[in-house]
């Protein structure tokens, strides 16, 4: 299989994914700008998750090849890059917080597993505490942490290492409705900030449209339907479609 040649950020080309004889991912093939913010929209169960994870280097494609900045980092049945290596921030659904680690401690761990060099940890620590506006908090342990500041702390982990690409696995699922607004909004302006790369994975679409500029809308594994996002739009609108989308297979 060879790769067209384009200017995508991260390409996916026709990528299939099995678990036994189901498809849980099958032949999907996407293109994601620099900076661009992504939605991975659907149900669950219909892939989405899996998809980040092959991104993300955590599973291997059964078919299909990755590229991330022109580099092919996975094809049939191979990783060519290790996950560590392909310069990912991860937020998964659970948030996956340390529980013996303090908010600041499990930043510096990130930042040592990566090489960063022991006189700069602080430095950046700080910095990106105060980015998403926990810095009072850095000495506390995630059962100590609200679920908005848990959210934060997973987010503050995610960018500690100055990852290419943002990938966000339904890190909001469990907060209240308000509070999600309230944060959704304050990473759009984040994310634009830092021009970070980014795919939303989620099942509700006021979400996708508060963050994203373009939604992937998968079902059973297929990606469906592409559609970018109007500012203007409601959710309502946004299920039914709008001007310029269009359709898969």
């Amino acid at each position: 299989m060879t790769k067209e040649m384009n200017s995508a950020f991260l390409q996916l080309v026709e990528v299939t994914k099995r678990h036994g004889d189901h498809e849980v991912v099958n032949r999907v093939s996407l293109d994601v700008a620099e900076s661009e913010i992504l939605a991975l929209l659907g149900a669950s169960g219909c892939g989405k998750t899996t998809t980040l994870r092959l991104i993300a280097g955590l599973e291997t494609p059964d078919e299909g090849e990755i590229w991330i900045e022109g580099a092919r980092v996975a094809s049939a049945g191979r990783n060519l890059v290790p996950s560590r290596a392909r310069g990912i921030g991860f937020v998964f659904q659970d948030l996956a917080l340390w529980p013996h680690l303090s908010v600041a401690s499990s930043l510096d761990f990130v930042l040592a597993s990566a090489g960063f060099p022991k006189g700069e940890r602080a430095k950046r620590i700080t910095e990106v505490l105060r980015l998403v506006r926990i810095e009072p908090l850095a000495g506390r342990y995630p059962q100590q942490l609200s679920g908005g500041e848990q959210q934060r702390a997973a987010l503050a982990r995610a960018l500690v290492g100055q990852p290419r690409l943002l990938l966000l696995d339904e890190p909001m699922s469990s907060l209240d409705d308000d509070l999600k607004a309230e944060l959704l909004i304050e990473l759009a302006l984040l994310q634009r900030s830092l021009g970070v790369t980014t795919i939303y994975v989620t099942h509700g679409r006021s979400e996708a449209a508060t963050l994203a500029q373009r939604i992937v809308f998968m079902r059973d594994g297929c990606v469906v339907r592409m559609s970018p996002v109007d500012p203007e739009a409601s959710g309502e609108q946004i299920a039914q479609g709008s001007k310029g989308e269009f359709y898969v297979g």
